[in-house]
């Protein structure tokens, strides 16, 4: 690819990344249905505004983006205004003398005056709303470790035996404060749910961290808002907030590891993915152990592919297998070549990962 053509592609993609943090084709987030909880990740979400929050670490940085808006508007019709004043108004010769004498310094400095003292205002306001969300107003029910990847999400659970780990998909319970520690495995991301926290970066050999808590069930979508390389508009997450009993359930699903195929072409699929995807991916209970991939152990649990990129189904899996660079040009996962034989084995064998 030319310099020419690259440079294009990334001004595209940077376009891109803004319209997916702000009118997503999958939309923003949906709230459950009464009795629906449990089932969030079997429907499509329909656009929520984004504008608004649904927990209590979002609410104070939401009121403070909307006063700086204002502010920030308020400052620029007044400074309209006033330079339409000067363009149009014309001055008598007293004014002229009483400039040239430094008459007209006045308004500088009261001028000067009333910008320092909003400035100030400012600044203490926005240094309160980050002290007010720091820390969670309780102990944390949950903590989690997300780790950025290009293009991905990595979200692990629990530690030693209990340990497990998903992709692009956060499950937490509803009405707790959850605890993310956020990493990096290559270049500096930002870990953001509007409508459930602000904007965190991830950033290489450092560890943030950062509180989120849903206040009702829903499925909330997340993006990384930090430009990371060219497939930084496709590299989205979802939080699906749900009731403790289904999160718990949940929980205890994913701890499973996938059961044995028991078709003989199931077989022949996890021999083949065992001898041509183990090296990146991972599957519990498997000779398939990768860890620079998404673990792939329940994937056809999971609504998306791709960090958000496509719906996941049978069929998008299996083009997505096979022609990543299609659908998501870029991505450090290779088109495989698989024969027609060899797509339905390998097929057959991710049927039997929910």
């Amino acid at each position: 690819m030319s310099p020419v053509r690259r440079f294009a592609l990334t001004v595209v993609q940077g376009a891109l990344s803004l319209g997916a943090a702000l009118h997503p084709l999958d939309g923003w987030a949906r709230e459950a249905a009464p009795g629906e909880a449990g089932s969030l990740a079997s429907g499509p979400t329909p656009l929520a505004y984004f504008l608004r929050s649904k927990g209590p670490a979002a609410e104070p940085v939401l009121h403070l983006g909307w006063t700086l808006a204002f502010i920030c508007s308020l400052v620029c019709v007044i400074i309209a205004v006033m330079l339409l004043i000067a363009m149009f108004r014309r001055r008598k010769k007293e004014d002229h003398r009483a400039l040239r004498s430094g008459g007209g310094l006045s308004f500088v400095y009261v001028g000067s005056i009333v910008s320092t003292v909003a400035l100030f205002g400012i600044a203490i306001y926005m240094l309160s709303v980050l002290a007010e969300v720091a820390d969670p107003p309780k102990e944390p029910a949950l903590t989690v470790t997300v780790t950025a990847y290009d293009w991905w999400w990595k979200v692990d659970y629990g530690d030693g035996p209990s340990h497990f780990a998903t992709a692009n998909e956060l499950h937490i319970p509803v009405g707790v404060p959850v605890l993310v520690v956020l990493k990096s495995a290559d270049v500096i991301h930002a870990f953001w749910v509007p409508e459930l926290s602000g904007k965190t970066q991830t950033i290489p050999g450092s560890v943030n961290r950062q509180w989120i808590q849903a206040d009702r069930p829903g499925i909330f979508r997340g993006q990384c808002t930090q430009y990371c390389g060219v497939q930084h508009a496709h590299m989205a997450f979802e939080v699906y907030a749900q009731p403790q009993a289904d999160y718990d359930r949940w929980y205890a699903a994913q701890q499973r590891d996938a059961p044995a195929p028991t078709s003989a072409q199931g077989i022949r699929g996890r021999k083949l993915f065992e001898e041509r995807c183990a090296g990146c991916h991972a599957v519990a209970g498997s000779k398939s152990a990768g860890v620079q991939a998404p673990d792939l152990t329940h994937v056809l649990s999971r609504r998306l592919l791709a960090a958000g990129t496509v719906v996941n189904t049978p069929e998008n899996l299996m083009d997505w297998i096979q022609h990543a660079q299609e659908i998501k040009p870029g991505t450090l996962m290779p088109d495989m070549k698989l024969s027609p034989a060899e797509a339905g084995d390998v097929s057959a064998y991710l049927a039997t990962l929910r």
